[in-house]
């Protein structure tokens, strides 16, 4: 039996609340996605798992999740890698538009196609083809061989770079990926065979918060 990949998605940030294109921007968490990284930790923490390395974005809604989960397991200072091959799906020009802007501007159906197809990207920016095309390299030469090596990994990220990493886990066509919604704060417990196929994949809490 080989590791344990535990994937989170970063609580609510401020854009998120104000209904605005995130990507590579870096609003703070809200008071609610604070509550939502510290219940996914305490999840964790009654689970009773201990890491041995995280990893996380960029972003600071990212990398304060990843640190409340830390804390809550116990581990406040873990050694924690941060970098940019896991960042959000960068919006290129709609970053920091009101979605319905954005509609008023380009029309519901083009701003449904940036937003909902697999390899048609935003102005400026990157499809969720496109955001896999970094996301997937990094898991497999930095990630995946620590996992490999039984080492029980925290990954605290975006919902599209956590998409392109579920995509692979469970083996997605990009038709299912699109349907994919990640909750807010909520664990995803993988173990891994020593081939880093799947052998068990766990969501700890309620997904009815998904969005």
């Amino acid at each position: 039996m080989s590791g344990t990949l535990v994937l989170v998605r970063h609580g609510q940030s401020e854009w998120n609340l104000k209904n605005l294109f995130t990507g590579w921007r870096d609003p703070d968490l809200t008071e609610l996605g604070v509550e939502e990284a510290k219940a996914g930790g305490k999840a964790l923490a009654e689970y009773g798992i201990k890491f041995d390395i995280a990893f996380t974005s960029a972003l600071i809604r990212a990398q304060r999740t990843c640190q409340m989960v830390l804390d809550a397991v116990g581990q406040s200072s873990l050694e924690t890698i941060r970098d940019q091959a896991l960042n959000e799906r960068d919006y290129g020009d709609l970053s920091g538009l009101n979605k319905d802007d954005a509609r008023a501007k380009w029309g519901e159906e083009q701003v449904h196609i940036w937003r909902r197809s697999y390899d048609v990207p935003p102005p400026g920016g990157e499809s969720l083809r496109d955001t896999g095309a970094r996301v997937w390299p990094y898991y497999l030469t930095e990630i995946l061989p620590r996992v490999l090596a039984g080492e029980k990994v925290l990954v605290a990220a975006h919902g599209n770079s956590l998409r392109s990493l579920v995509m692979v886990l469970d083996h997605l066509t990009k038709e299912q990926v699109l349907n994919l919604n990640l909750a807010t704060g909520v664990p995803m417990i993988y173990k891994l065979k020593a081939d880093s196929t799947v052998a068990s994949k766990e969501v700890l809490g309620d997904m009815s918060g998904a969005h």
